[in-house]
């Protein structure tokens, strides 16, 4: 069955755009150009809302608020041509999955709202599965590469395959093992973690398999070991390339089998457990060093990779929002121009450097707003080419419209009359602001000349 999708906007010409886009995918599309028309509706028939936020009787930000008292979970996506940040924040705090800019492209419009109702489907997938979840730690993104990254652990979660998580330090390796074991029929089950790497390679067998008593010297008593005690669960092995090729052979032969015989022992035990392991290092470069096993590589049915935080950097703003409630500072505000410096940086050490740099930030500066020059200093050069691109007297609504105009003015190849006509403003006022955000001089310093109504 297609998806239904609501759409409110008080121009009838952007409904019939909107409406001839979607129906395209396959979806079923109703519109109407007045919220409080679209109100008398039962809105739970539908599976995703797009309204606009300049309305005249009611606007978006207002049929928002109230259609999430009465349809909290109805999937939410505003759109505008007067994009600001205070704006973008406001509909993200009332509840907005999304938030596009016009003009867009019917392409765009597709995309966004495939993305939001495969997010929609996953988030019902999660609250059946894991209701228990919601008092631990997530990943936090709403990006197309997390959005994609989510996908393929619901697609794996419930199945028993063995899993290997790769990824950079910092990207959430453990969390994403956590995510899979919470998401599967396993839940209930034991959950145990080893780090291989800070275990010394003679205690990990022994840690791993278990031992009899009297097997060497000190072992005074018979011990589980660690995979008899994830029974039926998961076992999650942090940092297995730094397992000794001759424990990877031990490890290969119960993940063939699934037979576990402690150290001096002779009785063999069949163990059921999932076993998931996350690796740091370049798996393939560790085969080719011939330091880790292609056999054992092969076991692994699945392998997934954790995304760097630099390639999915649009989510900072809601990783930084979800950091300030877990440490405490609901009060505390990180300004746009501190926000974009965070946005610029590289983040080599990902999701937990920027975690790490929130909170020296809030611990060395007490003040209600963060802002760039309170960051650390390794973030100075950042803050001084983010700087650059407008001009410095800006405030942060003047850089929202700045970035607006820059992204009409693409969309119409720098045709003006259009821009003004989509933005809502006439040409003067363009010109104007054309001339006060330096946009004509930043395009000439590129090599292109733009174009201009006349000319073309």
């Amino acid at each position: 069955m297609s998806a239904r999708i609501l759409v409110v906007d008080d121009d009838a010409v952007a409904c019939e755009f909107l409406q001839e886009a979607l129906s395209s995918d396959g979806y079923a599309v109703d519109t109407f150009t007045s919220a409080f028309l679209a109100l008398e509706k039962d809105l739970s028939a539908y599976d995703l809302l797009m309204s606009d936020i300049r309305m005249p009787d009611m606007n978006g930000l207002q049929f928002l608020k109230t259609t999430q008292a009465r349809w909290p979970h109805l999937p939410v996506i505003l759109m505008t041509a007067y994009g600001s940040l205070e704006t973008t924040i406001e509909a993200i705090r009332l509840g907005a999955w999304d938030y596009i800019s016009k003009p867009f492209s019917p392409d765009e419009c597709r995309a966004l709202v495939k993305k939001v109702l495969e997010l929609r489907e996953l988030r019902k997938h999660q609250s059946i599965l894991q209701p228990q979840v919601s008092r631990e730690a997530k990943f936090v993104g709403s990006s197309a590469t997390m959005v994609e990254f989510y996908k393929q652990i619901a697609r794996v979660a419930d199945s028993a395959a063995s899993v290997l998580i790769e990824g950079e330090s910092g990207t959430g390796k453990e969390l994403a093992a956590r995510s899979l074991h919470s998401m599967s029929q396993r839940s209930g089950m034991p959950f145990v973690v080893v780090h291989c790497g800070a275990i010394p390679d003679n205690l990990l067998e022994s840690e791993l398999f278990g031992y009899e008593k009297g097997a060497f010297t000190g072992a005074a008593q018979r011990h589980e070991g660690l995979i008899e005690s994830a029974e039926n669960g998961t076992i999650f092995l942090d940092e297995i390339t730094e397992m000794s090729t001759a424990l990877q052979s031990k490890l290969l032969r119960f993940m063939q089998d699934g037979e576990v015989r402690r150290i001096g022992g002779h009785e063999v035990r069949h163990i059921a457990v999932r076993v998931i392991a996350a690796a740091n290092k370049d798996i393939d470069g560790e085969v080719g060093a011939e330091r880790f096993r292609l056999d054992l590589l092969h076991r692994f049915v699945v392998r997934l990779r954790v995304p760097p935080l630099r390639d999915h950097q649009e989510d900072i703003p809601l990783l930084i929002d979800t950091m300030l409630k877990k440490f405490g500072y609901d009060d505390v505000r990180v300004s746009p121009e501190a926000v974009e410096s965070l946005m610029h940086y590289e983040w080599p050490g990902n999701v937990r450097e920027l975690e790490n740099v929130l909170q020296q930030t809030l611990l060395l500066s007490p003040f209600s707003v963060i802002l760039p020059e309170h960051l650390p200093g390794r973030f100075r050069d950042v803050v001084k080419g983010v700087q650059r691109s407008a001009p410095p007297s800006m405030t942060p609504l003047e850089v929202a419209q700045r970035e607006q105009i820059c992204r009409t003015l693409a969309a119409t190849e720098w045709n003006q009359t259009k821009t003004a006509e989509l933005l809502g403003i006439d040409r003067k006022t363009l010109r104007t602001k054309i001339r006060r955000y330096g946009l004509l001089e930043e395009k000439l310093s590129q090599g292109i000349r733009p174009f201009t109504d006349k000319g073309r």
